[in-house]
């Protein structure tokens, strides 16, 4: 598919209607600065469209985005930010949870690792959380261009040990050079084309 459109709708510090709702949404979780943000400017070309920050936690509140006017895009809060306060992250786990448990229109999740470490235990948790709620989702390993192809092929084995996934199920991806983006917007495409076909044949 190809991203031709892509703005900011609202953030949400708790699940509830928003504009536009009714459309697909895909949604990315990942530990604080896994690269969420980036991801996202980078497949919509648009580096200005979700704040990034060398920063961990910066990302706070459920972030919407509207892709092509067909999708939404939706960051969710970092976890796993040891610095902050528990009642902070304790904040940001039940908006995480509110969104995933509420959301009617949540087609896949994104789950973001760093591909240069192993999965952290909170990653571990997400995963098995997605898996118990039958959550469609793809294990995306970032910042894939720290590494040379070499280190990213003896990486990704610990990665599916820790998330008990297949290598063929981890999608590496890089904001920086693109890596990985064409296959992560097939996926993408795969699952909201049939929602964006309709909405130009209405148009």
């Amino acid at each position: 598919m190809t991203i031709k459109k892509s703005r900011f709708v609202q953030s949400l510090n708790a699940f509830r209607d928003f504009p536009g709702q009714g459309l697909p949404e895909i949604a990315m979780v990942g530990k604080s600065n896994v690269g969420k943000s980036s991801l996202i400017n980078s497949m919509t070309n648009n580096s200005k469209l979700a704040r990034t920050s060398s920063e961990p936690g910066k990302t706070r509140l459920v972030n919407l985005y509207l892709i092509n006017e067909a999708f939404f895009l939706v960051d969710l809060p970092g976890y796993g930010f040891a610095r902050a306060p528990k009642q902070e992250r304790d904040k940001w786990a039940a908006m995480i949870e509110g969104y995933l448990r509420a959301s009617t229109h949540l087609k896949r999740v994104f789950q973001l690792v760093d591909i240069r470490h192993e999965p952290t235990e909170d990653d571990q948790l997400m995963v098995e959380y997605l898996r118990h709620y039958g959550i469609p989702f793809t294990v995306v390993a970032t910042k894939a261009d720290k590494l040379s192809k070499a280190q990213r092929g003896r990486n990704i084995p610990a990665i599916c040990r820790k998330l008990a996934v297949q290598p063929w199920e981890v999608m590496v991806y890089s904001s920086k050079d693109g890596t990985g983006k064409d296959r992560l917007l097939e996926l993408i495409g795969e699952e909201v084309e049939p929602v964006e076909q309709e909405t130009e044949i209405k148009a």
